[in-house]
């Protein structure tokens, strides 16, 4: 469909000779959200939420170093001409969530052993904060015009997308061509995934399932939004992102059956001993 229409200014505050962009602004929105429910859960369960403090503060800048690097690698003919800087140009965009969950995970697992805590118990309470942190931080895509999906025709705009705010499908005209909001489909069913979790962590009675729960599910809703998304890192038949989240979803189902076995056992020694 073509269209017409100015871009959003990326740049949120200018202070001087330096600029604070919006995708920063939005990245900082969602962690320090996280962050606040997160230290709320652990409070809850009778925890110090120094501890929770503690790991975002390792957590948030590693998996953003992760992110950056498993994007850089995957696109590395786009940064292999130079200049070298752009390879840092985080604020240009182009930071992959899945390396993003890697940073995150192996620093909890290291920091659970020092802490002496169970990496499942951490897990679990910062899950609703990691996918609402997605869910935000789609809306840096949107400012940069990043992460969006094929054209719209107009037989498609006039369907549901002309009821949707004209900002943001003025934002989705990117050279007279509107396309596919994909990060607001993404930002939209990570809050449903959200707000299931707020539900289901007062019943979940075996660790690390409420953390299994948020990988898996965000992975069906990434496989198929990202069949429609045009900026896709590596394509291997399949998407390089689609590859993955089935690889999550398959090991998140076997880890989620192990501890379920692993739990009954449990409980039948203990109810061995009454």
């Amino acid at each position: 469909m073509v269209c017409e229409a100015e871009a959003l200014n990326r740049v949120f505050l200018e202070l001087g000779p330096i600029q604070i962009y919006w995708y920063g602004v939005i990245i900082a929105t969602g962690l320090f959200l996280g962050l606040y429910i997160a230290t709320k859960e652990a409070e809850r369960l009778k925890l110090h939420k120094d501890l929770i403090v503690d790991l975002i503060v390792f957590a948030a800048p590693i998996a953003i170093i992760f992110a950056r690097i498993y994007y850089v690698i995957f696109e590395w003919d786009r940064y292999a001409n130079g200049p070298l800087w752009k390879v840092f140009a985080i604020w240009e965009g182009g930071i992959a969530i899945h390396g993003a969950l890697i940073g995150s995970i192996l620093t909890a697992i290291v920091y659970a052993r020092i802490k002496k805590q169970s990496f499942w118990q951490l897990a679990d309470i910062i899950a609703p904060s990691l996918i609402l942190g997605q869910a935000i931080g789609r809306w840096g895509n949107f400012i940069n015009q990043e992460a969006h999906g094929g054209p719209i025709s107009t037989q498609t705009y006039e369907s549901f997308h002309q009821y949707l705010p004209d900002f943001i499908m003025n934002q989705m005209c990117i050279e007279g061509i509107m396309y596919h909001p994909t990060f607001l489909y993404e930002s939209l069913w990570n809050l449903i995934i959200f707000a299931s979790l707020l539900i289901i962590r007062r019943f979940n009675p075996i660790r690390g399932h409420l953390f299994l729960y948020y990988l898996m599910m965000y992975s069906v809703g990434r496989f198929f939004i990202e069949g429609m998304r045009t900026d896709s890192l590596m394509n291997l038949g399949l998407k390089q992102a689609q590859l993955i989240s089935i690889i999550i979803i398959v090991v998140s189902i076997i880890i989620m059956i192990y501890r379920i076995k692993k739990h009954r056992v449990k409980l039948r020694y203990d109810n061995s001993k009454i």
